[in-house]
């Protein structure tokens, strides 16, 4: 079995296997201890076998399950290896994950780092960002295994990536804080329509900048905010010597985007081919990583 007390021998180890480093962990294992007990105490409430009873758990403190289920998403292992690790069976390890990931993802929310998913209102960005001024918006797609059924597989081709796909917008601020997260989609929808979809546009506050590339055309229809986007070239009209500067310009301010979503796939069971086939966990490993992402900046 894994000695997981080996892991915290070292900084380096424990950013290798988990993504954080020991401070961060230790902080972030006092919220998720009392999360872990809230839902623990609920659980034993519905169950009628009383508390002891059955086989004895192979992660038995906090400690060791916020490791597994951190080192579960920075390595991505299978259920098969990940057994083998930890001396259970695979169907075990796929347990874990299921009961973890929700514990770890409420952990992130009460640390004030989980992204939000949807804004209704503009009051609701006021409240939420209320001293965000520039936000940037750009999509994300991690690769899927190619679907077994023709109608799914249509529905997650990526033209762009030319392969089988899921998606999501990353609306992040100059900072590279991760401020929205849309939910999990297929990837042959288009960026710009999944935003549309989202109805952030429209909640946007015209005091806010937008900073996005050039696959959102027609954003700036959409929404009362200023948005700022790289001229296109078309067939027939080449840009100008002024669209090429701005355009250089709003490409270097962006980089801020790519690092925040470069900086939340540090985390291989972002950017590994996804093996989860709920879309629920998909979904979760994304949130997750954001939060996790958010709270490497809040803790350096």
């Amino acid at each position: 079995m894994l000695q997981i007390e080996k892991a915290f021998s070292t900084t380096r180890v424990m950013r290798s296997l988990t993504g954080l480093d020991l401070s961060a962990f230790n902080q972030l294992l006092i919220t998720f201890d009392l999360v872990h007990q809230k839902e623990t105490k609920r659980e034993s409430k519905a169950k009628k076998r009383l508390m002891g009873g059955g086989r004895i758990h192979s992660l038995i403190t906090s400690k060791e399950k916020l490791f597994y289920i951190l080192f579960y998403m920075k390595t991505y292992p299978t259920y098969d290896l990940a057994g083998f690790l930890f001396g259970v069976d695979r169907s075990q390890t796929c347990r874990w994950v299921q009961e973890l990931l929700p514990i770890l993802e409420k952990t992130l929310d009460r640390e004030l780092v989980l992204p939000k998913r949807k804004i209704r209102s503009i009051e609701e960005f006021l409240t939420y960002f209320p001293s965000v001024e520039d936000i940037f918006i750009d999509g994300t797609e991690r690769a899927v295994q190619r679907p077994t059924k023709s109608k799914r597989q249509r529905k997650h081709y990526s033209g762009k990536k030319k392969r089988h796909s899921k998606k999501n917008i990353v609306v992040t601020t100059q900072k590279k804080e991760i401020l929205i997260l849309t939910k999990t989609k297929s990837g042959s929808q288009h960026d710009m329509r999944m935003l549309r979809k989202s109805e952030l546009p429209q909640n946007i506050p015209k005091e806010v900048t937008s900073w996005v590339d050039s696959g959102f055309q027609g954003l700036d229809k959409e929404t009362q905010a200023t948005v700022m986007i790289p001229s296109k070239k078309s067939k027939n009209k080449l840009l100008t010597k002024k669209q090429k500067q701005d355009n250089y310009l709003i490409s270097g301010l962006r980089v801020c985007n790519e690092q925040a979503i470069g900086g939340m796939k540090r985390l291989r069971s972002t950017t590994d081919v996804l093996r989860n086939k709920s879309d629920l966990i998909a979904d979760q490993l994304m949130l997750n990583a954001a939060g996790i992402w958010n709270f490497y900046l809040k803790t350096t």
